[in-house]
């Protein structure tokens, strides 16, 4: 079959399917006919990309031109994008085609993909069940095999955590590894847009494309990234690190505990060597990383006002327009991390908790540093339990975010990290585990992962 009617095949496929998903809610805009019309205009380079004839699906809170960016917010409800996203770019380029933007929690905040104007996104294993969050969406749209391969965007773990709930790979990289112009800022000294797929040769070939130094994104880094090359006897001799806090029976639950004790029973059978390891400041993280990411979550929705773009309530002075346009514009989730973050930047507050949250991030950081002098990869779960039930944790904001307590470390620390799965609970619903490298080390989680993928039972 020529290559342009596989793409007219798997693009009638998508439409069809996408019809029958409607029910876990995680498209928000189809882009199909868009998709039709770019490809019918491929030129010869993008049907030689690496990328041709993959369908994805991008998070909406990264720009795609002349498509709505709404962040699932009130706020930027009738919002279209006047320009397109590197990331975005970069996969066209590459023959790639975007089918649609996807469910997410407000702004990103969020581990549940419950705080959303269009509603929850349901787990496509169990409807009763959420995808995780807050790139709940994207995460969605793979596991059920709508499209090859989804972007989304990691700020405390909303990449991950929504990948372990779904059953699929879902890879943050290291700060500054993918540019991030052109993504909606929440946090901006942690968000990285991340990769959703079933196959890790899809995420692989997406991250070679996508990565890179971007000129409009100055905290892209000039470290250049090397192709993956698998080589077995060279990853069987990667040391493996387990750190001891991620198993404590305070945090994980037992069927995920029993899928890690696994994992190392099989690597330790297949002769690589497993150390337990020590990251002591792991309990603290999650506090450290509400302060920090709510006072850049502050500063970034400020400009949301009513005044240059998004929503606007007239009223008959500035100050009961930005009282009204901002009560309606933000959901409840979104305005308590405001509040919270106006706090800690506020007089009196600044030094008490920013500045000691920072110098706590870089003792973070050092931790995870002294542990990669003895180990080349640190093994633990993605997420303390698998999925949990719609509405179980909406109401209790703190035992929503301890479901992140695994993955914000990472995020504080700017490392890549990236969720595997890894079988299925009692419930027969998806476990991930979770590898974590140094910086700018993501082939060595890829080498890990395809042996597991490859020898793993």
């Amino acid at each position: 079959m020529h290559p342009t009617d596989i793409i007219k095949q798997k693009l009638e496929k998508y439409r069809i399917e996408s019809k029958k998903s409607r029910d876990i809610n995680c498209v928000v805009h189809d882009l199909y006919d868009s998709a039709v019309l770019k490809s019918q205009e491929f030129t010869d380079e993008q049907k030689n990309g690496r990328l041709f004839g993959k369908l994805f699906a991008v998070k909406d809170n990264i720009n795609i031109k002349n498509h709505p960016t709404t962040c699932a917010s009130n706020i930027l409800k009738n919002h279209k994008s006047i320009y397109n996203a590197t990331v975005i770019e970069r996969i066209e380029n590459a023959g790639g085609l975007i089918v649609a933007k996807t469910n997410l929690d407000e702004f990103a905040m969020g581990s549940s993909n419950e705080h959303s104007i269009f509603g929850i996104s349901r787990n496509p294993h169990n409807l009763d069940y959420v995808c995780g969050g807050s790139s709940g969406g994207s995460a969605g749209v793979v596991s059920a095999k709508l499209v090859d391969i989804a972007l989304g965007s990691d700020t405390g773990g909303s990449v991950r955590q929504p990948a372990s709930f779904c059953g699929v790979y879902g890879l943050k990289p290291t700060y500054g590894r993918i540019s991030r112009h052109g993504l909606t800022a929440f946090a901006s000294s942690f968000d990285q847009i991340g990769i959703f797929s079933n196959e890790l040769s899809d995420l692989i070939d997406s991250f070679e494309v996508i990565s890179g130094q971007d000129s409009k994104d100055s905290t892209t880094s000039k470290i250049k990234n090397k192709p993956f090359k698998y080589c077995e006897s060279s990853t069987k001799k990667m040391k493996i690190g387990i750190p001891k806090e991620y198993l404590e029976d305070t945090f994980i639950d037992t069927q995920v505990r029993k899928k890690i004790d696994s994992m190392i029973d099989f690597l330790e059978k297949n002769n690589f060597i497993v150390k337990n390891i020590s990251l002591p400041l792991t309990k603290k993280c999650i506090s450290a990383y509400y302060i920090l990411s709510t006072a850049e979550a502050a500063s970034n929705l400020s400009r949301y006002d009513g005044v240059v773009y998004g929503h606007r309530d007239y009223a008959s002075n500035i100050q009961d327009m930005y009282k009204k346009t901002r009560s309606f514009g933000f959901g409840d989730e979104v305005k308590r991390r405001i509040i919270l973050g106006t706090f800690i930047l506020s007089s009196g507050y600044y030094d008490s908790f920013y500045n000691k949250a920072l110098k706590f991030r870089r003792l973070i950081k050092n931790d995870f540093l002294k542990a990669f002098n003895d180990v080349d990869l640190i093994l633990t779960p993605t997420s303390p339990s698998t999925a949990f039930k719609v509405g179980e944790k909406i109401n209790d904001p703190i035992k929503m975010y301890l479901s992140d307590i695994y993955t914000v470390p990472m995020s504080l620390a700017g490392l890549p990290a990236m969720n595997f799965p890894s079988g299925y609970n009692s419930e027969k619903m998806p476990i991930g585990l979770q590898l974590t490298s140094n910086q700018f080390q993501e082939n060595k989680i890829f080498s890990l992962a395809k042996f597991i993928r490859d020898n793993f039972n």
